[in-house]
């Protein structure tokens, strides 16, 4: 299966540069639509759900809730719908969305405080988790991915070309090394991008069109194992392979940040969603 949209085929021989970059508009143009779409989805979602439950008449009053609850708990507008979405419902006379439980701590990141970094939140933990990975791996390009709805999700990156961005912004295929990491939940390193045959075509260009070389990806475990996300790093020139040391701390830091994923959508989405519910039922 593969989530990239098919686009033309540039001409080849001796016709006229303007004829590609039609060809790459219309790539561009195919990937923009295929973004707006699933961005959408999620959203979408959450928004019927909220219409349904809670006798909401549009779903723009309903996208204005969920936006206006995303500012206030500095929440990322999608991951508040996944959450939403995938939470059991609240019993109608229910006090809160999620029955009430214990608020776990938040867990500990000591791969993040190597680095020296500070963090305050979501943005904050992924920025320094992708800092701490470039230290590890010697890159300077890279982005970090979050599961959704069955899918990767990027969620920050630097050093790539927006192509790049806008290619892989959703990630569903088999075709990736990033996709390979989470389907095997293992790293993988991909020494040289040209010549790998994880990749396919449309994929392999729009890396070395990039600039990278090579890659590695690294995935975020939750408490059970599963996959929550993929840090990859991308290089300038082919890459040998990564010491046993550098390896074992790629895998401690993406678990200790899994880890951290996994309990701000089970702790700290649902305070957000407890405060949709007593906005929307009147409740104090």
């Amino acid at each position: 299966m593969t989530d990239h949209p098919s686009t033309p085929v540039a001409p080849s021989g001796g016709e006229h540069s303007n004829a590609e970059d039609a060809v790459q508009d219309a790539r561009d143009d195919a990937v923009g639509e295929r973004n707006r779409r699933l961005a959408h989805a999620g959203v979408a979602r959450a928004e019927k759900l909220l219409m349904s439950r809670y006798g909401i008449s549009s779903q723009q009053e309903a996208f204005d809730l969920l936006r206006r609850t995303s500012q206030r708990f500095n929440i990322k507008l999608h991951v508040l719908a996944e959450v939403a979405v995938r939470l059991p419902a609240p019993d109608a006379q229910a006090p809160h969305w999620a029955p009430s439980r214990r608020r776990r701590p938040e867990p500990p990141m000591p791969a993040l405080r190597a680095s020296g970094a500070e963090r305050s939140g979501y943005g904050a933990v992924l920025k320094a988790a992708l800092d701490r990975t470039l230290h590890l791996t010697g890159a300077e390009m890279g982005n970090v991915q979050v599961l959704e709805s069955g899918m990767l999700r990027m969620e920050r990156h630097t050093g790539l070309d927006r192509h790049f961005t806008d290619y892989f912004a959703f990630v569903g295929s088999s075709t990736t090394s990033c996709a390979q990491a989470a389907e095997e939940v293992r790293q993988v390193t991909v020494k040289d991008v040209a010549a790998s045959d994880i990749f396919d075509e449309g994929s392999r260009r729009t890396i070395l069109e990039a600039g990278s070389q090579a890659c590695h990806s690294v995935p975020l475990l939750g408490p059970n194992g599963e996959v929550r996300g993929m840090i990859s790093s991308h290089h300038e020139r082919p890459l040998h392979d990564l010491s046993p040391d550098r390896l074992g701390a790629l895998h401690e830091l993406g678990r200790q940040v899994g880890l951290w994923l996994s309990w701000h959508r089970h702790t700290v989405v649902p305070v957000a969603l407890d405060h949709l519910h007593r906005t929307v039922t009147g409740r104090n």
